[in-house]
């Protein structure tokens, strides 16, 4: 088994970790790969030094929060590379192991009881193709205090013509994030589904609305003047212009995670109740 390792390098206890799992591995003649920046703080693992592109291996441990995954996933984008996610962020709806459970999650993953779970993740198309999505697409104004106006298609049909601080349009994945605090509805990951949750609507009549997996949805910016952008997974921007269409689709790449337990709902129920602090 190959195994790379990303974490976030400005957590010091991230980076320890890394270390502390990279040795633990090594004693197991597992062949370890460690992104980098991980290798620049800690100034050994030289020879295993590897970018987070590049990585040929069976799995990725990554250590941080839901945004370590999401860039760790943006970077291998259609190789089929499970991520493992350990969870030193705040909420942390991808990652599924505490720090203190991860050397008894890594012997269950070594004697092979894990399986793998696939997650949905949107094309977005703008003049071009741009970076898939494994949470969701923000369109938003690029000036504060102002509104969008957008025009809304799904299969060609007209949802709605929408003014609003913005738009989302989010995977099952997505639903627990963004889309959720916006007001949008939680979306079991098995579903074939997207969420479009207008942000701040002027009518009060524009709601959360779940569409087919299989539907292509095109949002069009109507305000000749106004500029927006498209934030994809918090990672890449898009500049969007007067008139111009943004399409979603299902994308043909799923993003793999390894788990060893279902237990979606009982991990929804933990995190809604904690709500992102620690409250010990």
């Amino acid at each position: 088994m190959r195994i790379g390792i990303v974490t976030r390098h400005d957590i010091h206890r991230g980076v320890e970790l890394a270390e502390e799992i990279a040795d633990f591995l090594i004693k197991k003649n597992i062949e370890v790969f460690l992104d980098r920046q991980i290798v620049s703080e800690l100034r050994r693992f030289h020879d295993l030094s590897c970018e987070i592109d590049e990585m040929d291996v069976d799995i990725i441990i990554t250590i941080g929060g839901d945004g370590t995954i999401l860039r760790t996933q943006s970077l291998i984008n259609s190789r089929k590379i499970p991520i493992f996610g350990i969870n030193m962020g705040t909420v942390g709806f991808l990652t599924e192991i505490a720090p203190e459970e991860t050397f008894h999650a890594l012997k269950e993953v070594l004697d092979g009881k894990y399986f793998i779970e696939e997650r949905t993740r949107l094309e977005v198309w703008h003049n071009r193709k741009l970076a898939p999505a494994l949470n969701e697409v923000v369109l938003m104004t690029r000036m504060p205090a102002k509104m969008l106006h957008l025009e809304i298609k799904v299969d060609e049909e007209q949802v709605e013509e929408l003014r609003a601080d913005g738009l989302i349009i989010a995977t099952p994945s997505g639903s627990t994030a963004y889309a959720m605090s916006a007001g949008g509805p939680i979306v079991d990951p098995r579903v074939d589904a997207f969420i479009i949750v207008p942000i701040c609507p002027f009518k009060l009549g524009s709601r959360p609305t779940v569409v087919s997996g299989s539907s292509v949805i095109k949002v069009r910016l109507l305000r000749e003047g106004k500029k927006a952008k498209a934030v994809i997974d918090g990672q890449y921007e898009e500049e969007i212009n007067y008139m111009e269409e943004v399409i979603f689709s299902k994308s043909k790449n799923n993003a793999y995670f390894v788990r060893l337990t279902k237990d979606f709902y009982k991990k929804v129920r933990e995190k809604l109740i904690k709500g992102g602090i620690d409250l010990e």
